[in-house]
């Protein structure tokens, strides 16, 4: 088994951005975590992954969210909370392939924190979801992050998490919407290219 050192001399700058032989560039997967959990769902991918990109659903199950707004087409506001206690932030989607891969990257300054998700087919027609996070605090948070108790406690809550998003998703069958576009370094990128926009003014007729 290679050292974690090996591993980083292996795969430099991560977590970071990798470029393909197509020239275009992704996002390399988390090499340091903080937390990864997984679970499988008795749907097919796509299923899973329509719903988890619904991201305004995710309050009929999670345990902690208590709403997401769609600020732009790439960032979100979450809201999460215990009791009366409420924290809002922001997220962007830095990186999203269909049915694949999703990865994102919190807009607050403390603690910084990154994650990604992947969907993986299973050979019974199921899916295995994998997620993984990485915190990055800053000053004393940094001392109550990085705890093994703060890191196994955080693992906690997002295996809870996935294993309601799986009852929640077992339950009802099929997806309750999509969204299937792809976004690359926080872009989405579009199939066909904007027609460019014409200078003459467009008088209302008629």
């Amino acid at each position: 088994m290679a050292h974690e050192d090996d591993a980083r001399q292996a795969v430099p700058n991560t977590p970071g951005m990798r470029t393909d032989g197509d020239g275009v560039t992704r996002r390399r997967p988390l090499r340091e975590r903080h937390v990864e959990e997984t679970v499988e769902v008795e749907v097919p991918v796509r299923t899973a992954y329509n719903q988890w990109t619904q991201f305004k659903a995710f309050p009929r199950f999670s345990a902690v969210v208590r709403g997401v707004e769609q600020v732009r087409p790439t960032v979100t506001a979450w809201t999460l909370g215990y009791g009366p206690l409420r924290h809002r932030f922001s997220v962007e989607i830095v990186e999203q392939d269909p049915d694949a891969y999703l990865a994102w990257r919190g807009l607050e300054q403390r603690p910084r924190h990154q994650g990604e998700v992947e969907f993986r087919p299973t050979d019974s027609g199921g899916t295995v979801i994998t997620v993984r996070m990485f915190l990055e605090p800053r000053g004393a948070a940094r001392i109550l992050t990085l705890t093994p108790k703060a890191a196994r406690l955080t693992a906690r809550l997002v295996h809870g998490e996935l294993m309601r998003f799986k009852r929640f998703i077992e339950a009802l069958g099929q997806e309750g919407g999509a969204w299937r576009g792809t976004i690359r370094n926080g872009r989405v990128q579009h199939d066909r290219p904007e027609p460019p926009r014409s200078r003459v003014a467009q008088w209302p007729v008629g």
